[in-house]
C-alpha cells in the first residue's frame, strides 16, 4: 500500500522507472511518448547526458548554500546567460523553485516597487479570464481558471479579470483580427480607469495561454497595445512565461513573437527541463533600481532560492538550447506538428481549432464546427481522451473548461524539442485514435 498522497486518490498509476529521449518507461516496460512534456516541462527529453552530468558534477562540488549568506557560481552564470538573451531592458534574475513561486514573487515585487517609489496607493492587480498563474493562493487569485479557483474563492484576494485574447471564440463576425485584439486590449484601460489610474500596480498575462485554454496566442498588435496602456498609466507589465517560455514557442522568450518586453518576466518549467525544480523572475534595470535605491531589501524569499544544483541544471539546459540550435528547431518542428495535425484532424467534424506556436499546440474539440458549440461537460470528454491516449502509449494534456471554466474541451501538446518527423506521426496517430474512441456516438 502506498503512503504517497497522490493528485487523485482513485487513480492507480504505473510507476515510472526510466526515461529514454522522448519516452518514459514504466515498471512493466511499457513506453509512453511524452507528448506534453509532462506539463510543458521536458523540453530536452528524459535522458540528456550533458544536463545529467552537470547536475552530478554540481552535487559533488556544492549541494546547497543559503542565499542569505552566499551566492554560487552556477546561479551567477545562469543569471548572466539569461540576461544576455532576454528582451528589452531585463537586467536582474531572482531564482525560485517553480512557477507558482515565480508569479507570487512577481506580484510582491510589483507591489514593493511602487512602495519604494512613494506610491503606496498602487495595490490593484489586473489579469485575464481563462488564464492560469499557479496554485498558491496569490497566484490562484491572479489566475482566471474558475474550476481551480471556485472552492478556494473565500481565501483569495480580490483581483480584476478582463477578457482574454481568444480569437477563435471572441472575434465578432466581420471584425478583423487586429481590430479584435485592440478591442480586448482596450479593456485594460477601461479597468484601470474604473479602479483609479493611480491605484493599479500591474497587469499580468501569459503571452500564449497554456493549460486553461490550450495554447492560445494573442493576435498581432494586442500586446503592443497592452504595453502602451501600461506605460501610459505607470502600470508594470508582468508576463507569465512559466509554461510558454524557454524556447517552447520557437522563441527563447515567448514575448519576442509579439515584439514587446515586460517589466517583470516569470519563467520555470522548461528552464530546468525536469532535471531540477527551478523557476525565476527577471526584471528590468528600472524595477531593480527602485529596490536598490530604496530599502535595498526585497521583502521576500524561500529556503531554496538560487539553489546551486538547480541553477547548474538550468545553466546546462539553456546552454543546450542555445548551442544546439534547439529553439529554431522547436519552431521548425512545431510547424511540422501543426501541418500534421491539420492534415489529419483539420476537417474533422468535431475539431474546431488547431492553434499555437512552436511545439506548443492546442486542439479544441467542438460538438458542432459551424456554431463552435462545445460538448456537454457532463461527458467528461477531456478526461476520457487523456486515459485513452495514455493506454495507447501517448502522454498528452487534455483539459475541460476551455471556454469559461466549465464548458469546452481541448488537448494540449508540448513534446520535447528533440522530437523527430517519425515521432510527430506517432503522436498524431495515437491522438487521432484516442479521440475517435472517446467521441460520443451520433
Amino acid at each position: 500500500m502506498s503512503h504517497v498522497f497522490p493528485r487523485h486518490t482513485k487513480a492507480d498509476l504505473p510507476t515510472a522507472v526510466a526515461g529514454d529521449g522522448c519516452y518514459l518507461i514504466d515498471a512493466e516496460g511499457k513506453r509512453y511518448f511524452d507528448g506534453s512534456g509532462g506539463a510543458a516541462v521536458s523540453c530536452l527529453g528524459h535522458s540528456d547526458a550533458d544536463v545529467i552530468q552537470a547536475v552530478q558534477d554540481q552535487v559533488g562540488k556544492l549541494a546547497f548554500a543559503h542565499t542569505g549568506f552566499l551566492t554560487s557560481e552556477p546561479a551567477e552564470e545562469l543569471a548572466d546567460l539569461l540576461v544576455a538573451n532576454a528582451p528589452g531592458d531585463i537586467d536582474r534574475v531572482y531564482f525560485v523553485s517553480g512557477g507558482s513561486e515565480a508569479t507570487e514573487a512577481a506580484i510582491k515585487l510589483a507591489r514593493q516597487y511602487h512602495l519604494e517609489r512613494g506610491e503606496p496607493q498602487r495595490r490593484h492587480l489586473i489579469a485575464r479570464k481563462q488564464s492560469y498563474h499557479g496554485n498558491t493562493l496569490g497566484a490562484l487569485a491572479a489566475g482566471g481558471n474558475e474550476w481551480r479557483r471556485t472552492q478556494f474563492a473565500p481565501l483569495l484576494i480580490e483581483i480584476s479579470h478582463i477578457s482574454p485574447c481568444y480569437e477563435y471564440v471572441g472575434k465578432a463576425e466581420g471584425e478583423s483580427s487586429y481590430d479584435y485584439g485592440q478591442r480586448v486590449a482596450n479593456e485594460l484601460e477601461e479597468e484601470i480607469l474604473r479602479l483609479g489610474p493611480d491605484t493599479v500596480m500591474a497587469f499580468m498575462a501569459e503571452p500564449v495561454v497554456g493549460a486553461t485554454s490550450g495554447a492560445v496566442p494573442a493576435v498581432e498588435g494586442y500586446f503592443k497595445r497592452i504595453r502602451e496602456i501600461c506605460d501610459q498609466y505607470g502600470v508594470l507589465l508582468i508576463l507569465d512565461e512559466v509554461m510558454c517560455g524557454m524556447g517552447r514557442t520557437g522563441y527563447l522568450f515567448a514575448c519576442e513573437a509579439d515584439g514587446v518586453a515586460p517589466d517583470i518576466l516569470c519563467i520555470a518549467k522548461g528552464l530546468g527541463a525536469g532535471y531540477q525544480p527551478i523557476g525565476a523572475i527577471l526584471c528590468t534595470r528600472q524595477t531593480y533600481k527602485a529596490i536598490e535605491c530604496g530599502s535595498g531589501f526585497f521583502q521576500h524569499g524561500h529556503t531554496y532560492i538560487g539553489h546551486p544544483v538547480a541553477t547548474a541544471a538550468g545553466l546546462a539546459v539553456v546552454r543546450a538550447m542555445l548551442e544546439r540550435g534547439l529553439v529554431p528547431r522547436c519552431a521548425e518542428m512545431g510547424e511540422k506538428l501543426q501541418a500534421a495535425l491539420e492534415e489529419r484532424l483539420g476537417q474533422h467534424p468535431n475539431i474546431g481549432d488547431i492553434r499555437g506556436r512552436g511545439l506548443f499546440r492546442g486542439v479544441e474539440l467542438v460538438a458542432d464546427r459551424e456554431t463552435k458549440a462545445p460538448f456537454d461537460p457532463a461527458l467528461g470528454l477531456a478526461g476520457k481522451i487523456k486515459k485513452a491516449a495514455f493506454q495507447a502509449g501517448l502522454i498528452c494534456y487534455p483539459m475541460s473548461g476551455t471556454r469559461d471554466g466549465r464548458n469546452g474541451d481541448h488537448i494540449l501538446l508540448a513534446p520535447p524539442f528533440i522530437i523527430t518527423d517519425e515521432q510527430i506521426a506517432e503522436v498524431v496517430d495515437k491522438l487521432e485514435t484516442a479521440i475517435a474512441q472517446c467521441l460520443p456516438a451520433e
